[in-house]
């Protein structure tokens, strides 16, 4: 194994599933609190009815409460500790700092709560790994202003980044704006705050979302380069390896254009910092109106002066492009679409386990970037059975990992800058996708269940013991 000697083992969650305390400390209603639970979630999320009501007679609301980390923190962080985290990925939720997302002074029991949490993490020598926006704003943010639309959201964001950076800037080296930012390729309303009731099923709206999105992040990369030169600030997408579903040449130019649109298209923006050669195809493509998206000279130069230093990334499954009709059409709660994949097996949930893709996708992301790269989510969201005895044999889990760290070292066999992995979901969380706890991907067990019955105790899974060992090897015994 060729891991570096400082390598991030660690593991990744979001404030927004696992915290709970929604309304506590002056924290204020974000978009994910209006989110319902159940398989359903994103098809609710998607109807043209939605508008951001919490509807408490028709529906649950997990995120609420998620696992209560907010009040157990420091036993959960004392687990990872045990596991021997070197690293630990966590989001901050804006709502909790700013809770209507338009003030101009902080909430400081927001910061409070995040100077305890930060501290927990140093004390046991873990490198916090910080998400400033993940799948979260303040719910007045996407009601009165519309999302990630209206450009007066860069100011908002910028305000809400520049206090963290400065707050933390002694104590958090490595840091990113935006969680899985090209997620809006394919449903906008986790990280644009943008509905068909407001504007999300016009593209000229995402592209525009994802255009100020860019500039706040620039700005926000830059004033922390500004501050700290010691700072490592990145971006975040999701990465799913695309095939072609044969050797048709039409099928081949669809998986080229999948592969640009959703694994390129944010990250060169964010990388090389300018709009790649294909921009003008892919806005055409989906008929967006050039003139509306409000680009400026001076947000081009915004966007040339921020760019991040290294790209973090979640790997889960990899997809099948098939523009000709041929195969089956993929299952599963995610919306990436394509057909299925004859030499793979699926999760509980429909997703394609495929551990060379994640090989292929770290080559494919140096290769075009150079630039450092950080496996921030992966893992396998499965239903857990407590035994008798009260263990959880969780094998397959294993199994899944296992697989894909093997896959890691090959990437960095092949000569790629791999600076460090963090598993999603370390310790279970509610799912965003589904708003599920049945889904659980995580080393340390937490007893609750779909309607929030359960004690919020925490157990170690077999996974538990089999990871820290990975840890305390630096990838050597698995």
């Amino acid at each position: 194994m060729t891991f570096k000697t400082d390598f991030l083992w660690g593991g990744a969650t979001a404030a927004n599933q696992l915290e709970g305390a929604y309304d506590i400390d002056g924290k204020g209603l974000s978009v994910a609190d209006a989110m319902p639970g159940g398989k359903e979630r994103l098809a609710i999320l998607a109807s043209p009815e939605f508008d951001w009501t919490i509807d408490t007679e028709h529906f649950t609301y997990p995120n609420h409460d998620g696992i209560d980390h907010y009040h157990q923190f420091k036993e959960d962080i004392a687990l990872f500790a045990e596991m021997g985290f070197k690293a630990y990925r966590f989001s901050v939720a804006w709502s909790r700092i700013f809770p209507m997302g338009d003030e101009t002074t902080p909430n400081e029991k927001g910061l409070l709560f995040h100077d305890q949490l930060i501290d927990e993490c140093l004390k046991y020598g873990i490198e916090p790994v910080v998400t400033i926006s993940h799948y979260e704003m303040p719910l007045n943010l996407a009601k009165t202003y519309g999302g990630w639309k209206n450009r007066e959201l860069i100011e908002f964001y910028v305000r809400f980044a520049k206090v963290l950076l400065e707050r933390y800037q002694d104590k958090v080296k490595y840091w990113m704006t935006f969680n899985e930012i090209n997620s809006a390729t394919f449903f906008s309303g986790l990280s644009q705050g943008l509905v068909p009731s407001n504007g999300g099923d016009d593209k000229t709206n995402v592209f525009k979302a994802w255009h100020n999105q860019f500039v706040a992040s620039a700005q926000a990369v830059k004033f922390g380069h500004d501050l700290n030169k010691s700072l490592q600030i990145g971006c975040m997408s999701i990465y799913s390896t695309t095939y072609s579903f044969d050797a048709n040449p039409v099928n081949q130019l669809a998986t080229q254009e999948s592969i640009q649109e959703f694994n390129y298209f944010c990250n060169d923006v964010q990388v090389r910092g300018a709009y790649p050669a294909f921009t003008n195809r892919l806005h055409r493509k989906h008929g967006v109106n050039v003139d509306a998206l409000e680009i400026s000279e001076e947000d081009l130069k915004i966007i040339k002066e921020g760019t991040v230093d290294y790209i973090g990334f979640s790997y889960y499954m990899s997809t099948v492009e098939s523009k000709t009709g041929e195969g089956v059409q993929a299952s599963g709660n995610m919306v990436l679409g394509g057909v299925k994949n004859p030499f793979l097996k699926e999760s509980e949930w429909g997703w394609a386990v495929d551990p060379d893709g994640l090989r292929y996708a770290l080559n494919d992301l140096y290769g075009r970037y150079q630039v450092p790269l950080f496996i921030v989510e992966n893992g396998l969201g499965a239903i857990d059975k407590v035994e008798e005895d009260g263990t959880i044999q969780d094998d397959y889990r294993i199994d899944y990992l296992k697989k894909h760290i093997q896959s890691m070292n090959e990437a960095v066999e092949d000569g790629v800058d791999l600076m460090g992995y963090t598993p999603w979901g370390c310790i279970d969380l509610v799912s965003a996708s589904t708003g599920e706890m049945s889904k659980r991907y995580g080393f340390i067990y937490v007893d609750l269940d779909d309607e929030g019955n359960g004690t919020k105790k925490r157990s170690k899974k077999k996974s538990f013991d089999w990871y820290k060992e990975v840890i305390a090897s630096n990838g050597t015994n698995m």
